[in-house]
């Protein structure tokens, strides 16, 4: 028996009570607007949150997604350290993160300030852990979700004890995998100083063209309507890719593939520049550049090249690349041998900076998902039932109380 399991079984045998988060809080409140529009109150040095920048866990003075520029002066209310926060709209609607320093925030933003039965980490814990139920009751043309179903909504309530026991588990399993993904980033970084010096030539010893001259390029078309499924079937199979990073560029899927040779992708809109090796059959639409090189350039060398280009994109009208910017860009063409040298070291690189399979990323994905796994479990109570998400999370308590009893 663990000792949070010996603590419940001493502290709250019988199981907790669940309270409302206006119960176990001693304000709940949204952000408001600056008193001024003027530029000056744009220049101060109070941090200003915004629900987009919820999308992480711990909020302090060092995390470089707030906004920096801050207020000199604000109709809103102070948000006290070491308070719970949840985006109420928007991309990140349901994300929840703690606060350690003292902030202002927009409307988007929600504000618990916990009271002192509640430990503030073990409420965000368990708000994140709810994150797709709550998410679920978000409603409206701008996804949003109600300050007062935010203060409806039920929480058990154990012990601080083992609530502080609690969340030095989590933690501990959190401060691994950021120490991971601090690694990783490291690795990414020696990946690109790597990549950028492996394709930094003189341009004395190496020849130069511009891509019109060594790379067919030209744009994607409209989608074919007629010859269309979102997902795949067996007669329509061939992906369709648009402007996107990943499988968020997957169109749909049609019968016929316009590109039948290895190419290299660009984004020509919303992720402009981004660049994806296509080595399989495929249909480009809505404007996405295609670049396929002649016999003289390795497809991947290419695709590792122009990762390093800093495209240009015009500041008026709508942003975007087209054919005729891309033409005119040059890239070096080293010796055959030379370019599949280089690409068997980036290739390595990449697969120990990229792959899910192994590696680190494999290591992050792995204690992630045992992460949620003992959070599920650690924040499930016997005799304990939240009104507010009856369905699915009752089901899942009982499983999980089920689970207990076999083990």
């Amino acid at each position: 028996m663990s000792k949070i399991e010996e603590l419940i079984e001493k502290l709250c045998p019988d199981g907790v009570e669940y309270k409302s988060i206006s119960k176990i809080s001693d304000n709940v409140f949204s952000g408001g607007t600056p008193s001024s529009s003027k530029e000056e109150y744009y220049n101060g040095d109070i941090p200003w949150l915004r629900s987009g920048e919820i999308n992480f866990n711990k909020i302090d003075s060092t995390e470089k997604t707030i906004t920096q520029l801050g207020l000199n002066s604000s109709s809103a209310k102070w948000i006290k350290a070491k308070s719970v926060v949840i985006a109420l709209t928007g991309a990140t609607v349901a994300r929840s993160g703690y606060t350690e320093i003292r902030l202002a925030s927009n409307q988007s933003v929600c504000a618990i300030e916990v009271s002192n039965n509640m430990n503030y980490k073990f409420l965000y814990y368990w708000l994140s852990n709810m994150y797709k139920e709550i998410k679920n009751k978000a409603q409206g043309a701008l996804t949003s979700i109600n300050l007062q179903f935010i203060k409806n909504i039920e929480v058990p309530v154990p012990p601080m004890e083992i609530q502080r026991e609690i969340v030095q588990v989590l933690d501990n399993f959190t401060q691994i995998t950021a120490e991971l993904t601090a690694e990783l980033t490291a690795r990414r970084k020696q990946y690109e100083f790597y990549r950028d010096k492996l394709l930094t030539f003189e341009e004395p010893k190496i020849e130069w063209l511009k891509l019109c001259e060594c790379c067919k390029i030209f744009a994607g078309g409209d989608i074919p309507k007629d010859r269309y499924s979102k997902e795949s079937t067996e007669i329509y199979k061939v992906p369709i890719f648009s402007n996107g990073i990943g499988e968020n560029a997957l169109y749909g899927y049609t019968d016929k593939p316009k590109i039948t040779n290895k190419c290299v992708t660009i984004s020509a809109r919303g992720t402009i520049g981004h660049c994806e090796l296509r080595v399989e059959p495929f249909y480009p639409v809505v404007r996405l550049i295609c670049v396929i090189p002649n016999e003289n350039l390795n497809v991947s060398f290419l695709k590792y090249y122009l990762e390093t280009v800093k495209f240009a994109v015009p500041t008026t009208g709508i942003p975007q690349l087209t054919v005729p910017m891309i033409e005119k860009y040059n890239i070096p063409i080293p010796p055959l041998e030379i370019q599949e040298r280089i690409v068997n070291v980036l290739d390595n690189f990449d697969t120990i900076c990229s792959d899910l399979g192994i590696g680190l990323p494999a290591e992050i994905e792995a204690r992630q998902k045992q992460f949620e796994y003992y959070r599920e479990k650690l924040l499930t109570f016997k005799n304990g039932s939240a009104t507010i998400f009856t369905d699915r999370q009752t089901d899942r308590q009982t499983d999980r109380q089920t689970d207990r009893q076999t083990d």
